[in-house]
């Protein structure tokens, strides 16, 4: 029996609110399945949604989901789908699952797929209670079936950040793993407190020992560098001297 979502109350965002902002190089471009009537349209749009979900601005081979890409531009699936398969993928796993706690896949997940930020800390804890009950896709299909994702993206528009009008964009300023990871990589390279460590150290280091060679000079011929014959007149490169130019 899965847990019901706790309620929470929605704060007021942007995306919440009409806004009267005139559009610029801000507002986001918008992906519909609808509006690609040639291969590279395709093409745009499924570079569109690798970047909305991976966060990835350089889309590597190990990120391609090929048989997806296939099945969109077929027809055979609808955007909706190809963004679930995305954020449901081994590479995502590996990339953003695997490297993060339940609440900050919450805040990931909410940006990336809803396109918002996370209304307050009740919301982080009722999906994160999602995730610990129905796993990280149940959790996927908690969201991308939800009204809200239905209402603003339907299942032809791929997911973008709704009214940003100002700082960067989500997917810009939201790393593969947060920073309490991060230290916590970089605190376990280093081991201190005990001397036992420094020894454990010197003993794995792989000395080799290097046997001096006697070397003979008794059979070294050295040349001659010295010059048998030193002239004793000057010499200068003044045509007006009185002593011998050289030429």
């Amino acid at each position: 029996m899965s847990i019901p979502l706790l309620e929470y109350k929605p704060s007021s965002q942007n995306q919440r609110v009409a806004g009267y902002e005139v559009p610029s190089e801000d507002t986001p471009w918008i992906y519909r399945l609808e509006d690609c009537t040639e291969p590279s349209d395709n093409q745009e749009l499924i570079w569109a949604a690798y970047r909305q979900v991976f966060s990835e601005h350089e889309i590597l081979k190990f990120y391609r989901q090929e048989q997806l890409e296939s099945q969109l531009k077929n027809r055979a699936i609808t955007v909706r789908d190809f963004i679930r398969g995305l954020a449901k993928s081994a590479s995502f796993r590996r990339l953003v699952v695997e490297t993060n706690s339940n609440y900050r896949l919450v805040d990931i997940a909410l940006k990336r797929l809803l396109g918002r930020a996370s209304y307050n800390k009740d919301e982080e804890i009722a999906w994160s209670i999602k995730i610990a009950t129905l796993g990280w896709g149940g959790f996927v299909d908690a969201l991308i079936d939800s009204e809200e994702y239905q209402q603003n993206f339907g299942d032809t528009t791929v997911p973008y950040q709704r009214r940003r009008f100002k700082d960067r964009p989500f997917n810009l300023v939201t790393p593969r793993y947060a920073d309490y990871w991060r230290d916590k990589e970089e605190t376990e390279r280093y081991k201190s407190g005990a001397i036992s460590n420094f020894f454990d150290m010197a003993r794995s280091l792989n000395i080799r020992t290097v046997t001096p060679q006697p070397v003979s000079t008794a059979n070294i011929s050295i040349p001659d560098t010295s010059r048998k014959e030193k002239s004793t007149t000057p010499v200068s490169i003044n045509p007006s001297a009185s002593f011998p130019v050289r030429l």
